[in-house]
């Protein structure tokens, strides 16, 4: 199998030399490829649609945030041949403010792959029908899976009563001090436990 997606990535990479910048087969036998931005959706045409790929369904796309490398972000495209049994994946690099082009016009499934993408991540897609929040609230500020976005959020909802609706506060963790003792889960000495001399 690992041949057969070794000879499979030579034959897109031969077919689409200006677009496709790397081809790899890695341990466990997963075929990536490495697209330029500009390219995405002549390649996914590629894949979908020659002989040899077939590559029909699209199970998913997901974005990945690298903080410290240039460009900053990935999307990343996973798709399905059942005809020929295989997987793949495919990757765009792009800077955090640069749109990457819909796969809504080939993949009637990538709709609301790209709005989670846009939602958690913030990576806007051009060309896209619908997109908006997808997951987290309409009111949301920011994209919760950068990371760069605080780990307690920004702001915390509730409902209330006397105003009869759901109302946004800046977070306040209100947490005492507490000291932790290690040795032992509970509070106080037990019986054969090497603190209780000291404390007794």
């Amino acid at each position: 199998m690992t041949q057969a997606l070794k000879d499979l990535g030579e034959t897109i990479a031969a077919a689409l030399p200006q677009t496709v910048r790397r081809v790899e087969v890695n341990r466990v036998g997963e075929l990536t490829l490495e697209v330029a931005p500009a390219a995405i959706l002549t390649v996914l045409a590629y894949l979908r649609d020659d002989p040899a790929c077939l590559f029909k369904q699209m199970l998913d796309v997901c974005g990945v945030d690298w903080p410290a490398r240039e460009p900053r972000f990935e999307v990343v495209y996973h798709l399905l041949s059942l005809k020929h049994n295989q997987r793949i994946r495919v990757k765009v690099a792009i800077d955090e403010d640069q749109p990457v082009a819909s796969a809504t016009g080939l993949f009637s499934t990538a709709g609301w792959f790209e709005r989670e993408v846009w939602d958690l991540f913030g990576i806007p897609f051009s060309g896209h029908p619908d997109l908006r929040r997808i997951l987290t609230d309409y009111g949301f500020e920011g994209h919760p899976l950068r990371k760069d976005f605080p780990l307690t959020g920004r702001v915390e909802m509730r409902y209330d009563d006397e105003q009869k609706r759901v109302v946004y506060e800046p977070v306040r963790l209100v947490q005492d001090f507490r000291r932790f003792d290690f040795q032992s889960p509970w509070e106080g000495p037990l019986p054969g436990d090497e603190k209780a001399g000291k404390e007794a």
